[in-house]
């Protein structure tokens, strides 16, 4: 294990900056810079020298001992002065103290992992964290981080484990084929048990949702003020507004954060039904596949929208303080122009992306989480469907593998790379 160190705090120049040190030889590092190492877990007020004995700044030095620290080995930090060249300064007098060197990215969570610190799920977690953009992204990400989907998957792991254990016992006894026979089907029935709870898990929208934003499309006819409603909706001038029918030629996308969650609003062309012009013609096709694509449509046609779409769609009745505007079945009244409604609309828009987005009451998966998930339930539920107990066996093996790959207690090294390549340096 290499011994690492970079700065963890903001970039400079800042009011202070913690530079970082953290493995089997990070005590060398505080012997090094500041002469002596202080007690553990006090801070001291210490001169920081470098190599050629020249003072560097007084500084306050921490040290931990391992394993009761962030990453699980020995971790010293320096809090310094957070002047550029004060960090600068530090980094190449810790440069020059043997069987040291800069970390990489993420990579004293990859110590922190390694060492037990952290499982996998925990790691990705605090990724998330990292990059967190709205509340909710925010509070899931923390409870991520936390341990809840570690919990989970060790509240399975422990229960697969005790029905291998019974179906190791009923293969020694296989001989007693009434026994046998009556205990294969309660293991089928706990196996279904299990598949069962992780069905419901798989049916709860993935995590990156948060991430990713609530897509929603304006979708009509050419000059139904999509456009209109779309600056409006995101509170600033985003699309060209004219009363010439076809100015949206391509999508437009703006993206907005309200009450926590992300959106990505996209206008489109007008979706002409004919049309001779070959560069509209691929624009309405964009716009068709925007609609197929999208989570809401906000539907602007006084025609109903097509059946594929009626599912996700919020019929609107554009252009309302126009006269002869009003009264449409069924339609929200709204009109881009003066706001009218728009309050409403965006109601019923934050309706349905609660019912979208994950809820923040129980373990959120990611996309890597779930596929593993996904071949531990299939794994579990094809026990019931096969009389060896071989065969049995084996899935329930099959299971406990998945499992075991989504906390990182199996094949670890094959995510780690694609996980820190998100982090940054110091983290």
């Amino acid at each position: 294990m290499d011994t690492i160190f970079a700065l963890s705090s903001g970039s400079p120049p800042a009011g202070i900056a913690v530079v970082r040190v953290s493995g089997p030889d990070a005590q060398h590092a505080a012997l090094a810079l500041a002469g002596s190492l202080p007690e553990p877990r006090r801070a001291t007020l210490r001169t920081l020298r470098g190599p050629d004995g020249g003072d560097l700044d007084r500084a306050i030095v921490l040290w931990f001992e391992a394993p009761h620290t962030a990453t699980g080995h020995d971790v010293v930090e320096f809090h310094l002065h957070g002047g550029r060249a004060v960090v600068a300064a530090v980094e190449r007098a810790l440069s020059s103290v043997p069987r040291l060197r800069a970390a990489e990215a993420g990579e004293f969570t990859r110590q922190a992992l390694i060492s037990g610190r952290i499982d996998l799920t925990e790691a990705e977690g605090l990724g998330d964290l990292l990059e967190a953009e709205t509340e909710t992204a925010r509070r899931a990400a923390l409870q991520t981080s936390g341990g809840s989907v570690r919990r989970l998957t060790e509240d399975w792991t422990s229960t697969v484990l005790g029905i291998a254990a019974q179906v190791e016992a009923m293969l020694d006894h296989a001989d007693e084929d009434d026994v046998a026979v009556a205990a294969s089907e309660d293991i089928a029935r706990q196996c279904e048990a299990i598949a069962s709870q992780m069905t419901e898990a798989l049916d709860q929208p993935s995590v990156e949702r948060l991430k990713d934003g609530i897509h929603v499309v304006l979708a009509g006819p050419p000059n139904a003020g999509k456009s209109t409603l779309l600056n409006r909706v995101v509170d600033r001038e985003v699309a060209i507004v004219s009363p010439i029918a076809g100015t949206t030629r391509d999508r437009i996308e703006a993206s907005i954060q309200r009450n926590g969650i992300a959106y990505v609003f996209s206008d489109t062309a007008g979706l002409a039904i004919e049309t001779d012009d070959p560069i509209e013609a691929i624009g309405i096709a964009r716009a068709r596949e925007a609609a197929a694509s999208a989570d809401i449509v906000l539907w602007l046609d006084d025609q109903p929208p097509p059946i594929d779409l009626r599912a996700k769609t919020i019929a609107i009745l554009a252009r309302c303080d126009e006269p002869g505007r009003r009264g449409g079945k069924d339609r929200l009244p709204v009109s881009g122009a003066t706001g009218e409604g728009v309050a409403e609309l965006w109601t019923r828009i934050e309706q349905r992306a609660s019912e979208l987005v994950p809820r923040l009451d129980g373990a959120l998966l990611n996309r890597r989480q779930r596929e593993l998930l996904g071949r531990a339930r299939d794994a579990l539920r094809d026990v019931g469907e096969v009389g060896d107990l071989l065969i049995a066996a084996e899935n329930i093996r099959m299971a406990r593998g998945a499992l075991d790959r989504i906390t990182g207690r199996a094949d670890v090294e094959a995510v780690l790379d694609g996980i820190f390549s998100r982090f940054c340096i110091g983290k």
